[in-house]
């Protein structure tokens, strides 16, 4: 079995719930490429995303449902794991300055006050834009999904070598780090390259598929950085975070461009 079969098998594994078999061996370099690879390898699950904001739509029902339908087959598609890492990382950022308690407090897995009113705003924003970009635009159900996709880049900023992991344990053990500079340029060359693309499909100009692109790593280097400086290093939860972050800047980019 080759090392990138292993890596797509990683990468399913761990960005989404799709059953897949084990890969065989998982390593730094396995790591890094199954990283980069994410928004690929869940493609799967964009596609059931779209599906459902398409179906949500052609019947009719509001907006928001139609968006809170699309990221709530998401969220099950992928266990939730991301949204988990989101509170988590509010919870550890919002708790003691010591280094150590905010990173046993990302370790509880207990929802705090923090926690809870990030997956609130994050996913009342995710979902309200979602809906006006399905309802609003022909192809919106698919811009959805694909913009679902996209938003696993966010992985590889917080997982690129220079960033120390905070413990390690866990995924600090083999993810971080894992991610070349040159992978992750290229990676988001492309998600620019896709963002500019499915804007086309609108009467709005195509640099602002661009725009957003730009905005939306900016946000999650600004994330990043602010757990790295906080704790130390990157911690797993933090990753999700961020994929969580990019979903929703993304999404509210492209609302923008269809109103």
């Amino acid at each position: 079995m080759s090392r990138f079969s292993d890596a797509v098998r990683l990468s399913a594994g761990t960005f989404s719930a799709v059953p897949v078999p084990a890969p065989r061996r998982v390593d730094r370099e396995t790591a890094g490429i199954a990283v980069a690879i994410a928004p690929l390898a869940v493609l799967p699950v964009g596609v059931f995303v779209a599906l459902v904001a398409w179906g949500a739509r052609e019947l009719g029902l509001e907006p928001v449902v139609v968006g809170a339908l699309a990221i709530g087959a998401g969220a099950w598609a992928t266990r939730g794991f991301h949204l988990d890492g989101l509170a988590d990382t509010a919870d550890a950022l919002a708790s003691s300055y010591d280094r150590d308690r905010a990173l046993t407090v990302a370790r509880t897995g207990d929802v705090g006050p923090a926690g809870a009113a990030t997956l609130v705003l994050v996913l009342l924003v995710q979902a309200a834009s979602a809906g006006f970009v399905a309802a609003c635009w022909p192809w919106g159900p698919a811009a959805v999904g694909v913009l679902w996709c996209l938003a696993r880049a966010g992985a590889t900023v917080g997982l690129r070598r220079g960033v120390p992991a905070a413990r390690q344990d866990g995924m600090g053990a083999t993810f971080a780090g894992s991610v070349h500079p040159l992978v992750l340029v290229v990676v988001w060359l492309l998600v620019a390259a896709i963002a500019v693309a499915t804007t086309g499909l609108t009467a709005a100009p195509m640099a602002h598929g661009l725009v957003t692109a730009v905005v939306t790593l900016v946000a999650v280097f600004a994330v990043v950085t602010h757990v790295v400086r906080r704790l130390g290093g990157i911690i797993g939860d933090a990753v999700g975070a961020s994929v969580e972050i990019a979903l929703v800047v993304l999404l509210v980019g492209f609302s923008a461009v269809v109103g």
